[in-house]
């Protein structure tokens, strides 16, 4: 609430009706400030090296199934070669046709992502969904409690 002093208004008091925005105007443009510095810092640019992992181990069957692409994009099921065209019936001959199995897929670090992904898109078409990424454990992480060993150069799905 405003007043306005007037010399002949013989000391009478009165009242303006006008808003004064100027302190909204600056609240508005300091927040504005802060979202507008703030945006570009949400967004994360850092180059990833997704070969490595320290994730904490995750228990292995007993036999599992390992999928290999190799730098020149071709592929391995265990110890095998195998073709683009065979390889939905080579999985359905060494899972048994358990498309709930878990498949372990490992590629060269040279391996582009898109190829990557177009493997992964044949697994999905074959119709095994669970698909679990093998790298190497990262060797300046702490051991696992209860490991018991060096975690240089071992896998790690």
């Amino acid at each position: 609430m405003a007043f306005k002093l007037d010399s002949d208004s013989g000391g009478d008091l009165d009242e303006l009706s006008e808003i004064n925005v100027t302190p909204f105007i600056d609240v508005v443009l300091v927040l504005l400030i802060i979202f507008m510095v703030a945006a570009p810092l949400s967004t994360v640019d850092v180059p990833v090296d997704l070969p490595v992992s320290n994730a904490e181990p995750q228990k292995r069957p007993d036999e599992p199934v390992y999928l290999t692409v190799k730098e020149d994009l071709s592929l391995v099921l265990g110890s095998k070669a195998v073709s683009d065209g065979a390889l939905a019936a080579e999985l359905d001959e060494r899972t048994a046709g358990d498309r709930e199995q878990r498949l372990f897929l490992r590629a060269d670090g040279s391996v582009a992502y898109a190829d990557l992904m177009a493997v992964m898109n044949r697994l999905r078409s074959a119709g095994y969904l669970k698909i679990a990424l093998v790298g190497l454990e990262d060797p300046d992480a702490a051991p696992a409690q209860g490991s018991g060993g060096s975690a240089e150069g071992r896998e790690r799905p």
